[in-house]
């Protein structure tokens, strides 16, 4: 698949998303030529105007100090030495094809006034799937300039590019072949500035959401079924006002038929409160893919070469503060570990013959076999695991020399949010495995299944060992998990 851009609007979220996963960019010749022509307007304006932060100046506490000549002809390259101070663990493949999307999108509004040779020059980094190793967290900058000088150091002659076993190696050997551009006046500043890590990443982990919203509802949807709750809490009169839990409570719909008796006049809380859980999770998915969006739009460089009241001139920006991203990653993260939280609490009400008329712990012999109370063990630690305060929980510190920082830790945010959703995809994958043990101890139940939900029960049974005896569970689990990795239960719209 090639992504064709010929205004910055092409290369949208959804273009971002399709480069992640391998697609290329292919840049109009006409953008090209309107690049150009911003590029030599602000080479004039360098030229001809007032210093200009990071390309006639030092950086930071430095800015004060003028460079010479010589020195800014070389201040660009230089920009990427000292500070590729990170290490492993780096980002994924697909999640530095995501920033190499994200950062040829702010260049190409003309805000950072780069080269038409820089901006080519990432699409051919995204056609040879060439990639920078980027520091997945440790960014204790106002901004993002720590990873973004490992992520263009290549074009240095330093720098590490990711290998196929995701290791890094030197870049040299990599890249050279490909002729990479020569970095001229305000393109070093330009690569360092802004939040695109944080931006691409919110991009995927919004996709995250999504997807363990459509693989919950179909959990939620079979333990409704097998414990056979009443459905008064999934009426559609009772999500009135709120549109994401009646869009949810449409979805349940699709899969649970009506029960005319009840196990209990109330279903168990973790039961019962399903839909304003999954509603959540929506409005946060939501949330992300609107930060997304507004930074892809905004300003993010600094200086930006932008036209102002009095013409056309470079302005010192805010464009590097990820706030937005930061406080949307904690936020979703907030919504990603409750719904963890009560998969695991519903996995203890399966398992409590009390509650599910079916054996104590879902054993096949309760006594002589210990069944899955150790699987819902294993749910309740991934979930204390990622508890705790969000990333933005933290005073500013000063690591400038005396001009201040104030960071936002959006990368660390967006760290946290990942292992969230990875540890609510091994609740679901325990909660999956006690809905394939109680279907196994008592069949019936799934009568009151209804649309996709038998078909989706049954991919559950394919992939696991046949049979209700003890076993490592822990091997049933991981194949769940590749299970859902897999799509199950994704709705078609979903990426």
């Amino acid at each position: 698949m090639t992504v064709l851009v010929d205004r910055p609007d092409d290369l949208d979220r959804a273009a971002v998303l399709a480069v992640a996963q391998g697609a290329r960019v292919e840049l109009s010749a006409d953008l090209l030529e309107r690049l150009a022509a911003r590029r030599r307007a602000a080479l004039a304006a360098l030229g001809d105007g007032p210093d200009v932060y990071g390309v006639t100046t030092g950086m930071g506490a430095l800015s004060d100090t003028r460079l010479s000549v010589e020195a800014q002809a070389d201040h660009s390259r230089r920009l990427m030495l000292a500070r590729a101070v990170g290490g492993p663990p780096w980002l994924s493949r697909t999640e530095t094809r995501a920033l190499l999307a994200v950062r040829l999108r702010t260049f190409l509004s003309g805000d950072a006034a780069v080269s038409p040779e820089l901006c080519a020059w990432l699409g051919t980094l995204l056609e040879h799937d060439v990639l920078p190793a980027v520091p997945r967290t440790g960014s204790g900058a106002a901004g993002e300039i720590l990873p973004m000088a490992h992520a263009w150091g290549h074009l240095a002659g330093v720098g590490r590019v990711l290998a196929a076993d995701g290791s890094a190696v030197p870049a040299g050997p990599v890249v050279d072949p490909l002729s990479p551009p020569r970095l001229g006046p305000k393109e070093g500043i330009a690569l360092l500035a802004g939040v695109p890590t944080a931006t691409a990443l919110a991009v995927l982990l919004a996709a995250d959401v999504r997807r363990l919203v459509s693989q919950s509802t179909a959990v939620a949807a079979a333990g409704i079924v097998l414990m056979g709750v009443t459905r008064d809490p999934y009426l559609p009169a009772v999500a009135r006002g709120d549109d994401e839990q009646a869009e949810v409570l449409t979805r349940l719909a699709a899969y649970v038929g009506p029960l005319a008796a009840p196990r209990h006049l109330q279903a168990p809380v973790s039961f019962r409160v399903a839909g304003p859980v999954l509603a959540h999770l929506l409005r946060e998915g939501a949330r992300l893919d609107q930060v997304a969006d507004r930074a892809l739009q905004g300003v993010g460089d600094s200086p930006a070469y932008l036209t102002t009241h009095e013409g056309e001139r470079f302005v010192g920006t805010a464009g590097f503060h990820g706030l937005d991203q930061a406080a949307g990653l904690d936020s979703a993260r907030t919504a990603v570990v409750h719904a963890a939280t009560v998969g695991a609490a519903r996995l203890h009400r399966m398992l409590d013959p009390g509650t599910s008329g079916l054996p104590a712990q879902l054993s096949a012999d309760p006594g002589p076999q210990a069944g899955l109370t150790p699987v819902h063990k294993r749910a309740v630690a991934v979930v204390h695991e990622v508890s705790g305060w969000p990333a933005t929980f933290v005073s500013s510190a000063e690591t400038s020399q005396g001009q201040e920082d104030v960071q936002t830790f959006a990368l660390e945010a967006a760290e946290r949010l990942r292992l969230a959703l990875d540890a609510a995809e091994q609740v679901l994958a325990c909660e999956l495995l006690a809905l394939h043990q109680a279907r196994l101890l008592a069949p019936e139940r799934m009568a009151a299944a209804r649309g996709g939900l038998p078909a989706l029960v049954e991919q559950v049974a394919d992939v696991l060992p046949p049979g209700t005896e003890d076993r490592p569970w822990g091997e049933d689990v991981e194949r769940l998990r590749a299970l859902l990795r897999s799509g199950w239960a994704l709705d078609p719209s979903s990426p």
